[in-house]
């Protein structure tokens, strides 16, 4: 019998595109303390990928060890511009500030997932993909924040490439579902070859 599976992720995006690809997933909030976590992680200078990779496990741990039986997905997303790690913003000033300095620049996301099984890792995939801004106005800045800033406040960066955040950019070089927050293509293949799902 099947594993069931978890996304521990509260994640209405990850969701669907685990659901769309065939998946039957359960979602559970791992609520681990991000913040933390990443301040911890930058007193030891870790690099942006391993800041994503150890949040990823942080949350998949948590759910695992409630649920060994069942096969956990931890993930996490962190964008990283001129070797500093950008978070979701607080408010519309913070992500307009943070608009502003992305603008006409190129950044990374990183985007990480870790698999566990029975309290321990069975796979884990960090993404990238690289992003320029065009040089959009002022007067679209102000304009695009204050429409979205209801969903763009869960962002890192402070924009959805899935919604109207696409027209901030110039370039994308990487794999869209990586920009969505999950290497989703590398884990439905490690899944198939392990044969957890048909292949």
């Amino acid at each position: 019998m099947p594993r069931p599976i978890i996304l521990a992720s509260a994640s209405a995006i990850r969701g669907t595109l685990l659901t769309n690809a065939g998946l039957a997933i359960e979602q559970q909030d791992a609520r681990v303390d991000e913040e933390a976590l990443r301040e911890g992680l930058a007193a030891e200078e870790a690099p942006p990928r391993d800041v994503a990779d150890a949040l990823a496990e942080a949350k998949a741990r948590k759910i695992s060890l409630r649920h060994p039986a069942a096969m956990v997905i931890g993930c996490d997303q962190v964008l990283e511009f001129g070797k500093k790690i950008m978070t979701k913003p607080a408010d519309p000033d913070a992500a307009r500030a943070q608009l502003r300095a992305l603008r006409g620049q190129t950044h990374r996301l990183l985007s990480a997932a870790v698999i566990y099984e029975d309290g321990q890792p069975v796979w884990r995939h960090v993404g990238q993909v690289r992003l320029t801004m065009r040089s959009f106005s002022d007067a679209y800045l102000e304009d695009y924040v204050t429409r979205n800033w209801d969903s763009i406040r869960h962002s890192v960066g402070a924009y959805k490439l899935e919604e109207e955040g696409v027209r901030l950019f110039a370039a994308v070089q990487g794999d869209y579902f990586t920009t969505l927050g999950l290497p989703l293509i590398e884990m439905l293949n490690f899944l198939s070859i392990r044969g957890d799902i048909a292949a």
